[in-house]
């Protein structure tokens, strides 16, 4: 090719199909045809578009190499978690030098006793260009464990038994099913798990398994018919009952099943009958069931009864009443504490309520942050064990002691290199969207950062299903900010940062706010002097990438760059068609469309149907051939219509993962490479290279 030959992007065919809605409305989706999975001519689109992608990012390859590598240099390779004692053992994960995943280990008594491998992760990877391994349940009698598997990324596990007193993995499989939702039955001899929809993915079915008999024998323990609802099981910290979950976007039914009886004998009781828009969680200890409930308390409540009584909820008794400017998230029960999650102005707090004591709140000083409650399976323990990050602070685990009020680092996230926290600034500042409404925005970057001048933003957000994007801490981050970058999170509606009206508000017919709220936040740290326009750069990833597809629609000038990571960009189309896996489950986020209130709606707004003639900004688009939750054809498609209509010379670049599914590369360094791309693309285009 010579200097003056124009590198062409791949074409791909335009083929009519008519997609109708049931209220009489059609469109026609030339790129329909694109979800043909087993096509050669659609792979053969897909490597050409990756080969495209590689062919216009060549000039970056060098640079690449080296984030990668000054990415992976700051991970200390041979490391290992904090140990937490089951009954006579002592558990840990440890990574070796080199190695992807983890090797699940135990010490019986103490840590100083001999090492047993419970499960070497890269033994079971071998001779897979993908591997996860979802959850790991362990017997009561700790002989067994029974672990997940997935080697395509499509998010369909097969379980698997290890004989933990003869290191043996059994033959027995069972396949088709949810990975992280299976528990054993106190026989030691008995798991319950979840099977899916082989077509939708749907989890809608828990099985009783017996140890030495093939899946076909299993014994269906319940099914669930409403296909909006997934089921999930766990067991209570106490044992004493396995709990399955039912729930769709804003209803949830729990089951519980007492442990004490004969495994033949499992029958599930209702805890509460399934009433829309009801949603709650039940814990166990000693002779009451505690219940987090949203029941006339929108930012949730806590009420307890007597096991007998949990039907009717006029004998429940309030433990923690609603408040309207707090969200209860969680609660951890101990014999002589309760400790609880809760959300206020878009932080965390943990709230430590004594029995004979007055209640007080862990002391957190950074100004944006995340904190979660650790792995604490012990009633009868003073000692809280939490978990704590920051912008600036890498991720920690803390014990705390709820009697003396004193606090031990068990371990801190080593980052190896030069970083030192004392060397970037975090800040947490607020921006007015076009209601009125202030949104939060949480800020790090490197001191040395001319704030004098506008600097080029890394500006995320998600933004959907109420989940909230707290600040955390990112070692890889750190290539963005010691190269000028400033990283910002906006806490858009749609996530629950401010409480549930905070999701309320950015969902079903109120999905627009999360779009404004954004460029709300742009336009602020335009006006603050942060950045400029044509400075930010806008990442989001999954209902986060429909983010991505409206503001490359509707405020498209604003951005220097975008990266849409696995982006659900084909709305309508998507929500029509119940075959497709999370449909069915999602009406209540974004509407059902054969209401033709919510088809407009989301018409109005859906990223591939808005796409118009005029100028884009530059983007990257992810995805994966095996995803579950956004199909691989939406991306595709969306880039293959903006190429079609876009009128701008800027660059339109889509790289699939031809091995891996929604989350990308599995291994810990393997998707590194994959945060490279990224990073590489942004500092090019912020000329930070």
């Amino acid at each position: 090719m010579t200097v003056t030959q124009k590198l062409l992007p791949p074409q791909v065919a335009k083929k009519p199909f008519e997609v109708q809605a049931p209220h009489g409305h059609s469109r026609q989706d030339h790129f329909y045809w694109l979800r043909e999975r087993e096509n050669p001519e659609v792979i053969a689109y897909l490597e050409a578009e990756n080969a495209y992608t590689e062919s216009k990012m060549a000039h970056l390859k060098d640079f690449k190499e080296t984030l990668f590598l000054e990415i992976k240099a700051r991970i200390k390779e041979q490391d290992e978690s904090v140990p937490y004692k089951l009954d006579n053992f002592w558990y840990y994960q440890r990574y070796e030098v080199g190695a992807e995943y983890a090797i699940h280990a135990r010490k019986k008594d103490t840590m100083v006793a001999p090492e047993q491998i419970v499960l070497n992760l890269n033994e079971r990877a071998k001779g897979h260009g993908y591997y996860h391994c979802g959850g790991i349940a362990i017997s009561d009698d700790h002989n067994w464990i029974a672990f997940a598997e997935d080697t395509i990324g499509r998010r369909i596990y097969t379980v698997r038994f290890k004989n933990l007193l003869t290191n043996e993995v059994l033959t027995e499989a069972i396949e088709g099913v949810e990975g992280d939702s299976f528990e054993w039955a106190h026989d030691n001899q008995t798991l319950f798990y979840v099977r899916k929809d082989p077509e939708t993915l749907r989890s809608f079915q828990i099985f009783r398994h017996g140890l030495g008999q093939t899946a076909a024998q299993d014994t269906l323990v319940y099914e669930e018919d409403d296909e909006s609802f997934y089921t999930g099981i766990y067991r209570s910290k106490s044992k004493a009952f396995l709990g399955i979950i039912l729930s769709s976007t804003t209803t949830t039914e729990v089951r519980l099943i007492p442990t004490q009886t004969n495994v033949a004998d499992f029958q599930p009781f209702v805890c509460i009958p399934r009433e829309r828009d009801h949603e709650y969680g039940v814990s166990h200890f000693e002779e009451y069931f505690y219940i987090t409930t949203n029941w006339q308390a929108k930012n949730f409540r806590l009420m307890r009864c007597k096991m007998v009584d949990i039907a009717n909820r006029n004998l429940w008794e309030e433990v923690i009443p609603h408040r309207s400017d707090v969200l209860l998230e969680d609660i951890d029960i101990f014999k002589h504490f309760l400790v609880v999650t809760e959300r206020k102005n878009g932080l965390l707090h943990i709230r430590i309520m004594p029995q004979n004591a007055q209640d007080y709140y862990l002391e957190f000083d950074d100004p944006a942050y995340t904190a979660h409650l650790h792995y604490n399976p012990d009633f009868n323990t003073q000692e809280l064990r939490y978990g704590y990050s920051s912008l600036t602070t890498p991720s920690s685990v803390f014990a705390f002691d709820m009697t003396q009020k004193k606090r031990v680092l068990l371990k801190q996230q080593e980052v190896l290199g030069t970083f030192k926290a004392e060397d970037y600034t975090s800040e947490r500042i607020y921006a007015t969207a076009k209601d009125g409404t202030r949104i939060p925005v949480s800020l790090v970057y490197n001191k040395n950062t001319d704030r004098q001048q506008p600097q080029p933003i890394y500006l995320y957000a998600y933004g959907a299903y109420g989940h909230s994007m707290d600040a955390y801490f990112s070692s890889a981050r750190l290539s963005l900010l010691d190269r000028g970058f400033i990283f910002a999170i906006a806490h858009i509606r749609g996530g629950e940062e401010m409480g549930r009206f905070w999701y309320d508000e950015g969902r079903l017919l109120n999905k627009k706010n999360s779009f404004s709220d954004f460029e709300a936040v742009a336009q602020h740290l335009i006006a603050e002097r942060y950045t400029a326009q044509g400075q930010i750069y806008a990442v989001g990833g999954s209902a986060g990438g429909l983010l991505m597809g409206a503001v490359a629609n509707m405020y498209g000038n604003t951005y220097g760059g975008i990266v849409a990571h696995v982006p659900f960009v084909d709305v309508v189309t998507t929500m029509l068609d119940d075959s497709i896996p999370l449909t069915t489950n999602e009406y209540d986020e974004w509407g059902n469309p054969e209401d033709p209130i919510f088809y407009d709606y989301m018409l109005s707004y859906s990223p591939y149907d808005n796409i118009e003639r005029k100028n884009y900004p530059h983007l990257l688009v992810t995805s994966g051939l095996h995803d579950s939750q956004v199909q691989y054809w939406e991306p595709t498609k969306w880039v293959a219509r903006l190429r079609e209509l876009k009128t701008d010379e800027n660059m339109l670049l889509l790289h699939t993962n031809m091995d891996a599914g929604h989350g990308g590369a599995s291994g810990r360094f393997a998707r590194l490479r994959e945060v490279a791309l990224e990073y590489a693309f942004v500092l090019d285009l912020a000329k930070k290279v």
